[in-house]
């Protein structure tokens, strides 16, 4: 395989001459992992607020169950964002390319998001198709910002201080999700809803902030000088590249692994977990109060844990530690078929559910980023982004059938065993190919 292409930062440079991984305390200390926490932030901010919030907006609106559902499908944005990513790696913005390629993006995003929820704020409801409209510019400028946000993060630090930055991201990110979602409704119960979502936008500024004062990367970057040109480098050479770097075996191999390994993960993240907690006996507020704000701080501790793993041991390693203990977590659930309620039962079982699929989300963005080509960044990790969640939400998709014919605990013990393909995978890969430094090379 060739060495990685003219857009490798010093960092990368200096990461790939340093044999094993980062310290712990040097991933951690790395220059952007800060900063990484404020665009996190930024990146969760208008997620709820176009899906889950907004719908407790529209609901008091009198607006229909069938209404509401479709207006918060404007998150779906997030899904399809591989589409338009090219655009964030190649297409330089006037004026406010002078900051750079990925901070330029990043303050559109941000200011579009700002906007939106102002626009969201002034016009209400009330005018439903343009309030709509702005539901989707906020979700659009939503998905865009999570492009770039990871662009920047993969091209500002090597491979093996990416389990630190993913864990700050995290961190910001959820405490994001825990603003537009939990003190939203409380200070909904106070103010009108306007209010909510002008305060809202005004937390945007300080990302904004962070972003005018953060150190664009060292990257080189090709301009295409025709039309052609720039649709083979944007379009077609990101997805050719791929393949010329690990080849005709190993390339489909990784992306098979990419498609697989989080499928455990990903099979409990659809409706069956509502209805499996409510058949055990727990309330709803005990479910939210343990699951949805307890449960969203071990989470992070989790994402912490996995960027440790990283440095620790390596990008690979701490992959694979992640998947065997976010595999294995699922079994946890057997514990709560027939708890009738027990919330200490719920609590431990949600603390070692979490823990892991933190860790286990942390060391794989690590992997993807390491397999990305700093000339493509934005569009080859939104497609690796795009794939890992595919299997599982299809798993997902069929799961009350599958409760429904075999019960809880046969479905728990699908979802686990699901991963023996991907651990196949890992084991013909890993003589294969390698990731070290800020390279990946077939062995």
């Amino acid at each position: 395989m060739s060495d990685q292409d003219a857009g490798s930062r010093d960092a990368g440079d200096k990461g790939a001459e340093e044999k094993g991984a980062l310290g712990i305390r040097d991933a951690f200390l790395h220059p952007s992992a800060w900063t990484l926490f404020f665009f996190g932030f930024a990146s969760g901010l208008p997620f709820l607020l176009v899906a889950g919030t907004l719908a407790y907006w529209l609901k008091e609106n009198g607006i229909t169950l069938k209404d509401i559902t479709m207006i918060a499908s404007a998150g779906m944005a997030y899904s399809f964002k591989f589409l338009w990513a090219p655009f964030i790696d190649r297409l330089r913005l006037p004026l406010l390319g002078r900051l750079g390629q990925r901070r330029s993006w990043l303050l559109l995003s941000q200011l579009c998001v700002m906007a939106g929820l102002l626009g969201m704020a002034v016009i209400t409801p009330s005018d439903l198709g343009l309030f709509v409209f702005l539901t989707l510019l906020v979700a659009f400028a939503g998905a865009t910002l999570d492009i770039a946000v990871d662009a920047y993060r993969i091209e500002i630090a090597p491979p093996e201080a990416q389990g630190a930055l993913v864990a700050t991201y995290a961190l910001g990110y959820r405490i994001a999700l825990i603003v537009t979602g939990a003190l939203a409704l409380v200070l909904a119960d106070h103010v009108a809803w306007p209010m909510v979502y002008a305060a809202m936008a005004a937390v945007m500024l300080v990302p904004v902030i962070v972003n005018l004062r953060a150190r664009e990367p060292d990257v080189v970057r090709v301009r295409a000088t025709t039309w052609v040109q720039g649709l083979r480098e944007g379009v077609v050479e990101p997805f050719a590249d791929f393949f010329r770097r690990f080849g005709g075996t190993v390339g489909p191999a990784i992306l098979l692994f990419i498609l697989l390994f989080k499928i455990s993960d990903q099979a409990l993240v659809g409706g069956i977990m509502g209805p499996f907690y409510l058949d055990q006996g727990f309330t709803k507020t005990e479910i939210a109060a343990v699951s949805k704000v307890y449960g969203i701080w071990v989470g992070i501790a989790g994402a912490f844990l996995g960027g440790i793993a990283v440095a620790r041991f390596g990008v690979e390693r701490g992959l694979l530690i992640g998947i065997v203990l976010g595999a294995l977590s699922n079994l946890l659930y057997l514990m709560l078929i027939g708890a009738n309620g027990n919330v200490a039962m719920l609590t431990a079982v949600i603390s070692g559910e979490n823990l892991a699929q933190g860790l286990l989300g942390t060391t794989a963005v690590a992997y993807m980023s390491a397999l990305v080509n700093q000339r493509y960044t934005a569009t080859q990790y939104a497609l690796f982004s795009s794939l890992i969640t595919l299997p599982g939400k299809v798993l997902g998709f069929y799961s009350g059938r599958i409760v429904e014919a075999v019960g809880y605990a046969p479905y728990f013990w699908i979802t686990t065993l699901a991963i023996v393909p991907a651990l196949a995978l890992y084991v013909w890969l890993r003589p294969r190919m390698r990731i070290e430094g800020g390279a990946q090379q077939l062995r």
